[in-house]
C-alpha cells in the first residue's frame, strides 16, 4: 500500500498538530488563572484585629474579610480549591482587603476589635456568632460589621461579586442575592 504523504499530512498529521496546540493554550490558560495555592488568599496573622485593622488603614484597604472555617469542612475545602485559589480573585480581595483566615472551633488567642483576648473560637461562636461554615464576614477599618455571607459561592465570578457588593457599598441598600441577580454575565 502506498499512501501519498501529503494525504497523511493533510488527513491526519494537521489536526492532529491544531487539535494539540489548542489543548496546550487551553491548559496554559487555565494554569494562569490558578496561584499557587488558596494560602496565598490569605494574609499572615498574629490573631490581633486590632493590629490587622491598623494595617488595613496603613495600606489603603476598606477593611477586613475574615474567613471563619473548620477543619473538616467541606465548603471551606471546595472555596479554597475552586475559588480562593485564583489569581484574578487575589488580586481583588488583595487590593480592597486585608483578608484572615480564622479556625471558627480553634484554641488559638485572639485580640478582638475591642482590645480583649479571648480565643478564635470564643470570637467566633459569641462574637460573630457562627454556627455554620464558611463564613465570610467584613468588617470596616474601625471594627464595625458592614455584612456577612455565610456558604460557599459557587464559582469565582460570584467571589468576585461579594467582594464588589462590600468594596463599592452595595451592601447599604440592598441584599446580596439581589445584587448577584442584577449582575450576572449574559
Amino acid at each position: 500500500m502506498n499512501l501519498n504523504f501529503n494525504f497523511v499530512l493533510a488527513r491526519f498529521l494537521r489536526p492532529l498538530c491544531i487539535g494539540l496546540c489548542v489543548m496546550g493554550l487551553s491548559i496554559s490558560t487555565q494554569a494562569e488563572q490558578l496561584a499557587a495555592s488558596a494560602d496565598d488568599f490569605f494574609e499572615v496573622s498574629f490573631g490581633d484585629l486590632q493590629e490587622e485593622l491598623e494595617l488595613s488603614k496603613e495600606e489603603g484597604k476598606k477593611g477586613l474579610v475574615v474567613m471563619f472555617e473548620t477543619q473538616d469542612c467541606p465548603w471551606c475545602l471546595r472555596m479554597k480549591q475552586q475559588v480562593l485559589n485564583r489569581v484574578r480573585v487575589q488580586e481583588y480581595y488583595s487590593e480592597h482587603f486585608r483578608a484572615l483566615s480564622m479556625n471558627a472551633e480553634g484554641d488559638v488567642s485572639v485580640v478582638d476589635f475591642d482590645g480583649s483576648e479571648t480565643t478564635a473560637k470564643e470570637f467566633s461562636l459569641r462574637a460573630m456568632r457562627v454556627r455554620a461554615t464558611p463564613v465570610f464576614a467584613f468588617f470596616d477599618n474601625s471594627g464595625a460589621l458592614l455584612t456577612r455571607y455565610t456558604g460557599a459561592l459557587k464559582n469565582a465570578h460570584d467571589f468576585l461579586l461579594l467582594g464588589r457588593f462590600v468594596a463599592d457599598g452595595h451592601y447599604k441598600d440592598q441584599k446580596f442575592n439581589r445584587f448577584r441577580r442584577e449582575n450576572q454575565p449574559l
